[in-house]
């Protein structure tokens, strides 16, 4: 199979950039705020994780059938990829969450309480990296995602 035309490999990535980008219209509707740098980051809604899994698994079983060893693989693969973006990562971005809370009071005891309100919030401190893992609906809307975008890529294509 040739580079250009690997479909279920130009499916994932779509499932990626798509779920990218759609977290800055997303955040917009959230907080009135274009945050162009969700379009890089993890974590957020939808998730990317999920929809590239979940593309890449539809896409073999529309190509090689769900009895494939293929889509076996895929699917295993998928499945521990989104549990982790509930789990491990997820937990982890909370634990970040606190840190930069301790981090944010003690620099607040520390730092001259004067020139404190009139300094820029990157001033004020170095974030941890907070957004990690999904919430579970972040994960299955970018499960969901992966699906549906497989199955229009496809209808198109071929």
């Amino acid at each position: 199979m040739e580079l250009f035309t690997n479909f279920p490999l130009w499916a994932a990535l779509t499932a990626i950039l798509l779920a990218q980008f759609i977290k800055v219209p997303l955040q917009y509707i959230a907080t009135r705020q274009f945050d162009w740098t969700l379009i890089t980051s993890t974590g957020g809604m939808p998730s990317s994780h999920s929809g590239a899994v979940t593309a890449l698994s539809t896409a073999i079983a529309l190509q090689y059938g769900l009895d494939s060893p293929l889509f076996a693989i895929c699917a295993i693969f998928g499945i521990i990829v989104m549990f982790d973006a509930t789990g491990v990562r997820w937990h982890a971005g909370e634990q970040a969450t606190v840190l930069n809370r301790l981090v944010t009071d003690f620099n607040k005891l520390t730092d001259n309480m004067k020139t404190w309100p009139e300094k820029e919030e990157q001033e004020k401190r170095k974030e941890l990296k907070e957004l990690l893992g999904h919430q579970p609906i972040e994960v299955f809307f970018g499960g969901l995602l992966g699906i549906v975008l497989t199955l229009v890529l496809h209808a198109v294509i071929y």
